[in-house]
């Protein structure tokens, strides 16, 4: 089973390369957003976010509309990442061939270490952040909880739950919807960087968000009325 796993996630890999679907670049997502046609992004993402074990990464491949659709979303996302990246402590890229926005918070800036109480400083930022949810009205958002290795599955866990879910609750108390948000704590599973170093540690330690179009959105892009 393990096998004919592997080789799936071998061709739907495949199958992503030749598509152009390249899912994290800073690059114009207007161009990125028409880049693959409607519905494969779905059939393929969906399989390889599960197979590689990136949930986050695998909701939002299989959220891909392409065509002049999925353009008329990457270039709304675009003016929505430019105010974004002007926030203090995030890391803003472009996802999902520019169809989405990730912004990931480090830890550090968030919570002191064992801690998913929000620091003074990082409520600065998650207001700001709070301020373009606010404004850009039609997108949904995924948040997620990550620590490093160090610990155990028992401590992980819970704590990056605890996290996701202290960024999910002062987004409410700023004003944004309940019902766009949601929330996922990971623990240690999906690292980015190597857990032998400190700085790895670091790096590791994060909340990821994903902004993503909704049912709104995509109709009103659909039918060209998107601006």
């Amino acid at each position: 089973m393990k096998i004919v796993n592997f080789m799936t996630a071998g061709i739907l890999c495949i199958c992503l390369v030749f598509s152009g679907c390249e899912t994290i670049k800073n690059t114009n997502s207007t161009v990125k957003g028409g880049a693959i046609g409607t519905g494969a992004g779905a059939a393929v993402g969906a399989g390889v976010g599960k197979l590689a074990g990136n949930t986050g990464l695998g909701a939002i491949i299989g959220a891909v509309v392409g065509g002049a659709t999925g353009a008329l979303i990457g270039n709304k996302m675009d003016k929505q990442r430019k105010e974004l990246e002007k926030i203090e402590g995030a890391k803003v890229e472009t996802a999902n061939n520019g169809e989405a926005i990730k912004v990931t918070f480090e830890s550090g800036i968030l919570f002191a270490k064992n801690s998913s109480t929000l620091s003074n400083a990082s409520k600065v930022s998650l207001t700001k952040f709070a301020e373009s949810l606010r404004t850009h009205t039609d997108t949904n958002v995924e948040i997620y909880g990550h620590t490093d290795i160090t610990g155990n599955d028992a401590i992980n866990i819970p704590l990056s739950q605890q996290r996701a879910s202290s960024v999910h609750s002062y987004l409410i108390a700023q004003g944004v919807s309940s019902n766009r948000l949601v929330s996922h704590g990971k623990g240690s599973s999906e690292p980015i960087a190597s857990n032998d170093t400190a700085a790895g540690q670091a790096q590791n330690r994060r909340v990821e968000i994903y902004i993503l179009a909704n049912a709104q959105m995509i109709q009103d892009a659909q039918q060209g009325t998107l601006k």
